[in-house]
């Protein structure tokens, strides 16, 4: 089954070959690159050609999941029928079934009126729906403020820090993780459906 999910600004899909190319452009070539500065800054990027980009594991992976019935690591946001972005997870430990989440938005115009925090309620909403998990949450650093505001507009809550635990651009930041429980957000969601 593909995944399509639509919002009102934003859509959710799967995947596909031909968007590698596009990923790999907003990484390596496109002028307006200011996402790799809040975007987990955590190591620099690494050189590489497109066919190297193309064949990385977690690309093979986001594919190969395209079209079954197996819970996504990562969707592709589409905004006006444009590749802007995408929704990924990441396995923190699989034991304790606990993963944590992220967004990117690569064209910084489309980094407020809402496109990143419909995107990101709709990737929370499908997960909680798709997977077995009891929380979701992410792990940023305190001098990524928009994240932080992202994550608490869709209910999570600050649930560590780690102070100077973080070295971003040569300054230390602090380890920030959020996160919010199933009966939360089905709390939330039942409260905006008016139940």
């Amino acid at each position: 089954m593909n995944i399509c999910l639509k919002g009102e600004k934003v859509v959710l899909r799967d995947i596909r070959p031909e968007d590698l190319d596009t990923l790999y452009y907003w990484h390596y070539e496109a002028e307006d690159r200011e996402h790799l500065n809040w975007n987990g800054p955590y190591k620099p990027l690494e050189p590489m050609t497109l066919e190297e980009y193309r064949q990385l594991p977690k690309h093979r992976e986001a594919l190969a999941l395209a079209g079954t019935d197996n819970p996504r690591t990562e969707l592709i946001i589409e905004i006006d029928g444009e590749l802007k972005g995408s929704v990924g997870r990441y396995w923190v430990s699989e034991v304790t079934n606990w993963f944590e989440i992220g967004i990117v938005i690569y064209d910084s115009r489309y980094w407020s009126n809402g496109y990143g925090s419909e995107a990101f309620q709709m990737w929370i909403d499908y997960l909680f729906t798709h997977m077995d998990t009891v929380r979701l949450g992410i792990g940023t650093w305190s001098g990524n403020e928009r994240m932080i505001r992202l994550a608490a507009r869709c209910g999570m809550i600050e649930e560590a820090r780690v102070r100077k635990a973080r070295i971003v651009r040569g300054e230390y930041y602090d380890a920030i993780k959020m996160g919010i429980l199933r009966e939360e957000w089905e709390a939330r969601r039942a409260v905006k459906q008016g139940g």
